[in-house]
């Protein structure tokens, strides 16, 4: 058990141990919050949207319980709300983590560069052109979308076990959240090491699940909050070179 303390607070650490190295390049810094500004308007329209239309919604999905006593079914119809606003955010955080990394791919990959040229041993040589890599990332973006809403309906569905879906449910959405996060952010530094695949990412992850889950599922979590991701984006960018130096030993 402490080990896993451990390695959960020396997870966290490298995102603290990201933001001072970004400190020390606030153009880069600044480049890399613009991605996340844009996407984040956009992404905070289509909640305001949801927030705005939930009560519809929820009337929708719940009209067979229009019958059951008002206690009953308003207890259940605020069950589904909040299931649906947790499963929302869960694919809308993915879904923003992945585009923003797209849009703003070149960006990104300038300070993940400049962070691993800072460390021992340098920046990592690479034979594959970003222009060569951009096929297959989309290709992985649309694969971990898909995971995150194959995993959406049965945590939506656990909403309504009671005290499971109000205690459980929560974290495993978070840890879950955090883990799908952690592949795009250690992907850049991964492919500088001739690793593009997320199976090798995955295999990496497992092996110190609890450090990747410490540094990961508090990037999920500020990444929740609307336009600290402006912030939180290119230092998780940083963290995740440190990330990914840990998880290979390099």
């Amino acid at each position: 058990m402490a080990n896993v303390i451990t390695e959960a607070v020396s997870g966290a650490t490298l995102l603290i141990r990201g933001a001072r190295m970004l400190t020390q390049r606030p153009r880069l810094f600044l480049l890399g919050a613009v991605p996340p500004l844009i996407m984040s308007v956009v992404f905070a329209a289509l909640l305001v949207v949801l927030i705005t239309q939930l009560g519809t919604i929820i009337t929708a999905i719940t009209g067979f319980a229009a019958g059951w006593a008002e206690a009953v079914r308003t207890t259940f119809r605020v069950l589904a709300g909040a299931g649906v606003l947790g499963v929302t955010l869960l694919v809308m955080i993915i879904s923003f983590s992945t585009l923003t990394m797209a849009l703003g791919a070149p960006i990104y990959d300038k300070i993940s560069e400049a962070v691993d040229a800072d460390l021992p041993g340098g920046l990592p040589e690479t034979g594959e052109s970003w222009a060569s890599s951009v096929p297959r990332a989309l290709k992985q973006s649309v694969i971990l979308i898909s995971i995150s809403l194959a995993a959406a309906l049965p945590l939506f569905l656990a909403q309504f076990i009671p005290i499971v879906g109000q205690t459980a449910v929560p974290v495993i959405s978070a840890c879950f959240g955090g883990w799908m996060l952690c592949f795009e952010l250690i992907g850049p530094s991964f492919e500088r090491r001739g690793q593009p695949r997320l199976a090798q990412r995955r295999a990496a992850m497992q092996r110190r699940r609890w450090l990747a889950l410490g540094f990961a599922v508090p990037c999920f979590l500020l990444l929740a909050i609307p336009f600290l991701a402006v912030v939180v984006f290119p230092v998780a960018t940083a963290g995740g070179v440190l990330l990914t130096r840990e998880l290979l030993d390099t």
